[in-house]
């Protein structure tokens, strides 16, 4: 038989080189590192990793790509990140992409995020750095909402002393009155009403326009009738010789009036001697009598006439004659 101590060592020895192949197996699947595969590396230069280390994951368009393979200073403002990828995603990198420091959801851990961009590129090869995304960090967005959150407070003080000013003030009773809001009302009914009334004149006007473009009317007529225009000139013309020419008779009959008057005043001329010489005026009145005498003579002659048999036929003739013109005047004044 075989010896039974030499039996255990080797099976202890086994379960050792089991154990810690398992482990090292372990400890490689959890860095995501491929055991059979043919990994490549990509770097990328950040100014801040905001908690980034080594052993982190790197995403692509939010896919398991790799891990973060070493973290190396360059200078105060300059950390390389050397990522090793898996070589079935190498083919879908460009050397156009961009790198940016995430997290895994809310508060996870911090991974790199490699986005595509649009545009034709070159895939990426052994070595290539990649353009940095710039992003908001969490402690930026942080100190935003800080001040976002002080402004808004200093608004919230200001809106607060606003709103006790307004209630306080006579705007909010003006608003709050009743009657305000009925003689409101029936001032917007009046409002309306006069713009209809309002209305209603343009289209009138507007009607009126039109007639009047057309030659409707008097005014249409006045406006657009040439011998019309023509006619109401020579009237305007002649209405203005008649205003001149009655100027020129009011001032010959002031000349005429002074002249009298001077001749009255002075006791010279045929007039004063009419009115103030008693004498002219005497004989005036016995001539004047005379004549009246003589007119009545000669009336009775013709009446004498008229009875006489020898001139009895001709005024007969005239007589019936004068009856037939007033005939004809009442008949022709009738008819109208």
């Amino acid at each position: 038989m075989r010896n039974p101590k030499a039996n255990n060592i080797k099976l202890g020895a086994f379960v050792l080189s089991a154990l810690v192949l398992m482990i090292f197996a372990f400890f490689i699947i959890g860095k995501n590192n491929n055991i059979f595969g043919n990994d490549f590396r990509l770097k990328v230069r950040f100014s801040n990793l905001n908690g980034l280390t080594k052993g982190n994951n790197v995403l692509f368009s939010g896919l398991q790509a790799g891990t973060v393979k070493e973290v190396e200073l360059i200078n105060d403002s300059t950390i390389e990140v050397t990522m090793q990828i898996n070589s079935k995603v190498k083919s879908f990198i460009h050397k156009n992409a961009l790198a940016a420091v995430g997290t895994e959801g809310l508060m996870g851990n911090k991974v790199v995020n490699i986005s595509p961009v649009k545009g034709i590129s070159k895939k990426v090869e052994e070595g290539d750095l990649l353009k940095v995304k710039n992003t908001a960090n969490m402690d930026e967005i942080i100190a935003k909402l800080s001040k976002t959150n002080d402004n808004v407070a200093s608004i919230s003080e200001v809106l607060k002393g606003t709103v006790l000013r307004i209630d306080s003030s006579a705007i909010l009773k003006l608003i709050n009155d009743q009657s305000i809001g009925i003689n409101l009302k029936a001032s917007l009914k009046n409002i309306y009403k006069t713009t209809s009334n309002a209305n209603e004149m343009t289209i009138g006007l507007n009607h009126l326009v039109n007639d009047i473009k057309k030659g409707k009317g008097t005014a249409g007529l006045l406006l657009t009738d040439t011998s019309m225009a023509s006619t109401l000139k020579d009237a305007i013309v002649q209405i203005k010789a008649a205003g001149v020419n009655a100027n020129q008779m009011t001032n010959q009959m002031n000349t005429m009036v002074k002249d009298l008057n001077h001749e009255l005043t002075n006791g010279k001329g045929p007039l004063n001697t009419l009115l103030k010489d008693s004498l002219t005026a005497k004989n005036i009145s016995l001539t004047i009598e005379n004549l009246q005498k003589g007119t009545d003579g000669f009336n009775q002659n013709m009446e004498a006439l008229k009875h006489n048999f020898l001139f009895r036929g001709y005024f007969r003739k005239l007589d019936s004659k004068k009856k037939e013109e007033q005939s004809e005047l009442l008949k022709s004044s009738q008819k109208k």
